[in-house]
């Protein structure tokens, strides 16, 4: 059944809410994870996996029943897609909370501005897509700001293309895994919450921890387990709102979470923004404009030939 233009009307706006919310969440969430600095980085990654896991699974088995984790270890292709992109996502959550935790919030932005671009660079090299004239000149745009950032400040922003470089290739292996997003995202968590519990556990018996013995205080226990909530959350809200609002859309908002990732690196955690970072920042985000502008205009012209 169509559903009636006050029914359509409701859930895109219900949709872009939930795009709002989502964006900006993600966006925020360099503060979180500087709040729990006395934590060691990847004890706080297994947390964030851990929690991530049982969360997760609550709501899969409250809203699909007790199989749905036996539908898809019932395909080992699709298990062993997930097995690795459980791993890259793990990584690039590492690097992360890492760079956070060590004063690279601003580079960590980077990476979110890079990834859009590289994105299309990879559908060229794996999916044999082709580009548009003004997706080239993002891209080389993008290229000439990365160049900058290396030979201005004499090493590679190699927090920046790894996570990006990371989540691309997560989402390339995600666009061929048939499996609903939240699924997806519950069996990656299953997939690394054994390995996680053990090397929790090595850290607490062995005097590196603090979790159990409440060494660094109940509010930071807490802040451990909400942030599996802070990791499942957005990516829920992002699967409501991509069925509700235009791709096009969502494609602009997505820049929200790095651009509220710089504000915060630089006028919150006080990390230096100079001239010749914002000059390679600056070519970057030419770049985006481009490739944003080259996605709207290619939009309108389908609903015009559409209307037609």
């Amino acid at each position: 059944m169509t559903p009636t233009p006050d029914i359509a009307a409701r859930e895109a706006r219900l949709g872009l809410l939930a795009a709002l919310g989502t964006f900006a969440l993600w966006g925020v969430m360099p503060a979180y994870w500087h709040a729990l600095s006395e934590v060691p980085p990847l004890q706080v990654v297994m947390h964030r996996a851990i929690w991530c896991a049982v969360l997760v699974s609550a709501w899969l088995t409250w809203k699909q029943g007790r199989g749905w984790l036996a539908a898809v270890l019932s395909r080992p292709r699709l298990a062993a897609m997930l097995g690795v992109s459980g791993c890259l996502i793990a990584f690039n959550w590492s690097l992360y909370v890492w760079a956070v935790s060590t004063g690279h919030v601003v580079e960590a932005s980077l990476g979110y501005f890079i990834n859009p671009l590289l994105n299309v660079v990879i559908g060229v090299l794996f999916l044999r897509e082709r580009l548009s004239r003004a997706q080239w000149v993002a891209v080389l745009l993008a290229m000439v700001g990365v160049l900058w950032l290396t030979f201005s400040y004499g090493s590679f922003p190699w927090i920046a293309v790894s996570l990006a470089a990371s989540f691309a290739f997560y989402g390339l292996i995600r666009k061929f895994a048939a499996v609903e997003p939240v699924t997806g995202l519950g069996v990656e968590n299953l997939i690394v919450f054994l390995p996680a519990v053990a090397a929790l556990w090595w850290f607490e018996t062995h005097g590196d921890g603090g979790f159990f013995s409440l060494r660094w205080g109940v509010a930071t226990d807490a802040m451990l387990v909400f942030g599996g909530a802070l990791t499942a959350i957005p990516l829920i809200g992002f699967a409501f709102a991509v069925r509700r609002v235009s791709l096009t859309v969502v494609g602009l908002l997505q820049y929200m979470s790095p651009t509220i990732q710089l504000l915060i690196g630089v006028f919150v955690l006080g990390e230096t923004f100079g001239g010749e970072r914002a000059a390679g920042f600056g070519f970057i985000w030419a770049g985006l404009v481009v490739f944003a502008l080259d996605g709207y205009l290619a939009a309108r012209r389908r609903i015009v030939a559409q209307q037609a």
